[in-house]
């Protein structure tokens, strides 16, 4: 019994140093943000320090924290929007097939003056399209473990940009992608949502979207329209950036918005539905050149939006708009591209409009968009406090600044309610920083009210000519603040924990090193009771499966092992196949299991270039690039048929393999023919399931509906029906004590195999035979191979179940393989 526990031991040792190392690299890698359940709401700011300069301004009764500089907006959001695809290829160091293909956005930009602006639009990571929206919208920074719901978006119940629009009676009209209403159910007056997830779909989302744009522009039941396309995204993932579909849809964008604008212009004169509307044209994200994104680097983070007013602000005003960098476009007309950070956006967006700024919102209202709708404000050189006449620009920046004592205001009270509610808060000496800039602030902007409030007779040409830059000062005071709070924010929540991280691989290497040691311990052990050499039996094995294993645990640190990954594992298993080759052969005979091993690793090859492949429509076997040597092409009768026909071969040899498993099994007699029975129909309903789905041949309307939509439910209540039925047997089955565990385990196995693999054969679809064939033959010849050898080494004895480290490997090797095999990538 000491001897037992001697060994348990190092094991409990082991689980608690896993724990301690998942624990510390988790809290660095999987950063977490609380999410409040506050809203903002208009009478919020009757508490905050800039009532007085609310109450002080005009009235109005449409205003609830600032005065509504738009009437209404339009949002057209162009997925996956690289900058450059929007910026002038004179931007950038050289000229790109991709590049100035959307001319209607750069000619606006250059001859509307200061009425639009293209900007470079920063996100924050994770660049996939649902953090993003969520991001653009409330005003936050997701984390990275929110892109676990990019593909079952949850509501979003925090504030808000859309449920503050719904609350403060804005009728809110969307269109395109699906996953808006995924985020925000029931928020939409009006909504025609299309399906987002095909990614092999170019047109069907961007076409329902036309069809709905246009004639809404002509329409009054909405203030705000947002257009979700999604063909850009789609097509970089399919076909990537340097790619003909990629040029045409920028092409069709470019037709669209032109239209767009066209409409927006003919309805903007005087009265007219259009005559103080804002349009937005904006990416969420970036994409590689590959199409991808999810991450942090410049190609995904680096988007555009182009911002135009229909209404031109005051020529002094221009001057806020020239800190850009500015050049010449292909017309050689002056064109000026900005910069904004998108958790801005919603800040900005309800500055506009006259809404409250999401709780949670730590964004900085941009001082460039907020500019371009500086026309809208009636009697702008009354200013704000009556205490003087405001030059245009005067009374600008008086207004802007205003509005940037909200905006410091709402961020102050988000971020002292998260640090006194939220588990996880932030540092404290980094809120006491903070808390002594807006002190600052509030300093600055009581002394700037003191310096612009002198009696107007007493005001010489000098103190006018120094409203200006007093001004400047407080705004540049309010800004320091926000910048400070988002670097605060993203090193809390966007930024790892790099010493967490490293201190947790640490723990996790001690472990493993802890674990090697146990394991010697137990082989020496077992070595002196069984007639077993265990893994030391194989030094040259146990080295090969070291180094494999450490080859590819280093080419996970490689960025570009996400699209690699099939391949290397691919390499790494038909390694070990010509290692066991060559050792075979040394030893004066030839393996047929390990030459058939290297053939079925070779086809797996070719199948996971074919799912890499983007031009390829399906993950399938076959390939007409293979045939046409064969004077075999694609649409050719023969191949269409092949493509029918050799699923439903491949399958029948599938169910005769598997029925010659099942009746060599010597017990569980009942069970037996059970399995046989309910694997071999259920074998029959695939195959009519695929024919029902065939164009060869016709058939009726009941016999498709049956084939289509029963046989594939009558597929899973039988395998749910064979697995119950194996479990029990297992539970309550007596003979099978007795048998050794080899026996045992192939009696597990064929059941299993009989109650999974109709479910998991009609999911894979017609590819589903050949990827079992291959899984089947793979590992039969792994099997055979190992025991070959345990059989050359006498070690398949009583407890001969140390095997081979290089098998071991494989077996690895192989599930990863036909992973990537199936299509996944």
């Amino acid at each position: 019994m000491g001897s037992k526990w001697a060994l348990i031991r190092p094991f409990f040792l082991i689980l608690l140093l896993h724990s301690v190392a998942i624990y510390l690299f988790t809290r660095g890698f999987l950063l977490t943000r609380t999410e409040l359940s506050a809203y903002s709401r208009c009478s919020d700011l009757s508490h905050s320090p800039c009532s007085a300069l609310h109450n002080s301004s005009s009235h109005d009764d449409r205003r609830c924290w600032t005065k509504p500089a738009v009437d209404r907006l339009v949002i057209i959001i162009l997925d996956a929007l690289r900058f450059d695809f929007l910026a002038p290829s004179s931007f950038f160091a050289e000229a790109k097939p991709w590049m100035d293909k959307l001319r209607v956005l750069q000619k606006l930009a250059s001859g509307e003056g200061s009425s639009a602006r293209i900007f470079k639009a920063i996100a924050d990571p994770p660049t996939t399209s649902m953090q993003r929206l969520k991001g653009l919208t409330t005003g936050g920074l997701p984390t990275f473990i929110d892109v676990g719901n990019s593909f079952g978006a949850p509501a979003i119940v925090e504030d808000n940009l859309i449920c503050q629009l719904n609350k403060n009676g804005k009728r809110v009209l969307m269109m395109g992608d699906d996953t808006w209403l995924q985020l925000f159910p029931d928020h939409f007056n009006k909504s025609y949502p299309y399906p987002s997830f095909d990614v092999k779909d170019l047109d069907t989302v961007d076409n329902g979207v036309m069809e709905h744009l246009l004639p809404s522009l002509y329409k009054d039941d909405w203030d705000v329209l947002i257009a979700h396309f999604l063909g850009v995204d789609h097509a970089g993932h399919i076909f990537g950036v340097d790619s003909t579909p990629m040029i045409q849809k920028l092409e069709q964008y470019n037709s669209i918005l032109e239209k767009v604008v066209d409409v927006l212009k003919s309805q903007s004169g005087p009265g007219g539905p259009h005559e103080n509307t804002f349009l937005v044209v904006m990416g969420d994200h970036g994409q590689t050149l590959n199409g991808d994104h999810g991450g942090g680097t410049p190609e995904e983070v680096e988007t555009s939006l182009f911002a135009m007013s229909l209404r031109s602000p005051p020529a002094s005003i221009s001057s806020i708009l020239e800190l850009n960098s500015c050049k010449l476009d292909l017309d050689g007309e002056k064109i000026c591209i900005g910069t904004i950070q998108q958790l801005d956006f919603a800040a900005t967006v309800a500055a506009l409009l006259g809404i409250p700024t999401p709780f949670g919102s730590i964004g900085h209202v941009n001082p460039e968009l907020y500019a371009l709708s500086a026309s809208t404000w009636d009697g702008q050189k009354m200013g704000t406090n009556n205490c003087k006449s405001w030059s245009n620009l005067e009374a600008w920046m008086q207004n802007y600044a205003n509005t940037l004592c909200i905006n410091c205001w709402q961020v102050k009270r988000y971020i002292d309610l998260y640090s006194a509610t939220s588990v996880i808060g932030l540092p404290s000496e980094d809120l006491h920083h903070v808390a002594e800039l807006y002190a600052q602030a509030q300093t600055s902007s009581s002394n700037t009210k003191k310096s612009t409030c002198l009696s107007e007779n007493g005001i010489s040409n000098e103190t006018q000519d120094s409203s200006a830059s007093v001004l400047q000062l407080q705004i540049d005071a309010y800004s320091n603040f926000l910048e400070n709070v988002a670097k605060l924010a993203r090193s809390a929540w966007t930024e790892f924990d790099l010493i967490l991280m490293a201190i947790g691989i640490c723990f996790m290497l001690v472990s493993l090193s802890i674990h090697l040691f146990a394991i010697g311990r137990v082989n020496i052990v077992c070595g002196s009771f069984y007639a077993v050499s265990g893994i030391c039996a194989y030094p040259f094995s146990l080295f090969t499966a070291f180094l494999l294993v450490v080859i590819r645990a280093a080419s996970f640190l490689s960025n570009s092992y996400i699209l690699m990954e099939g391949r290397v594992a691919n390499f790494l298993l038909a390694t070990t196949g010509i290692l066991n080759l060559r050792y075979s052969v040394r030893n004066g005979k030839f393996s047929k299991d390990e030459f058939v091993f290297l053939l079925i690793n070779i086809i797996i090859r070719f199948g996971i270039g074919f799912g890499m492949s983007k031009q390829t429509v399906g993950s399938t076997s076959l390939n007409a690039q293979y045939l046409n040597i064969l004077g075999i092409y694609e649409g050719h009768p023969l191949w269409m048929m092949l493509l029918e026909i050799l699923p439903v071969i491949m399958l029948s040899l599938l169910a005769i393999f598997l029925y010659k498993c099942t009746l060599g099994i010597s017990c569980w007699g009942y069970l037996k023919y059970l399995l046989i029975m309910g694997s071999s129909f259920s074998y029959m309903l695939i195959s009519v399931h695929w024919v029902s789905e065939s164009k060869l041949i016709a058939m009726s309307t009941v016999i498709q509906d049956i084939g289509r939509n029963l046989a594939p439910r009558i597929v899973f209540a039988v395998g749910l029906g064979l697995l119950v039925s194996s479990l029990l047997s297992r539970i309550l089955g007596l003979k099978d004590r007795d048998l050794n565990p080899i026996a045992s385990l192939t009696i597990s196995t064929v059941s299993m195999l009989s109650s999974w693999s109709p479910t998991i054969l009609i999911l894979l679809g017609r590819q589903g035979p050949f990827v079992g064939l291959i899984c089947i033959i793979g590992a039969w010849c792994i099997v055979r191979a190992e025991k070959e050898q345990q059989i050359k080494s006498k070690s398949g004895t009583l407890g001969g179940f140390a095997i081979s480290p290089v098998h071991v490997t494989q077996w690895n090797l192989l599930a990863v393989c036909l992973f990537f095999y199936t299509g996944h990538w």
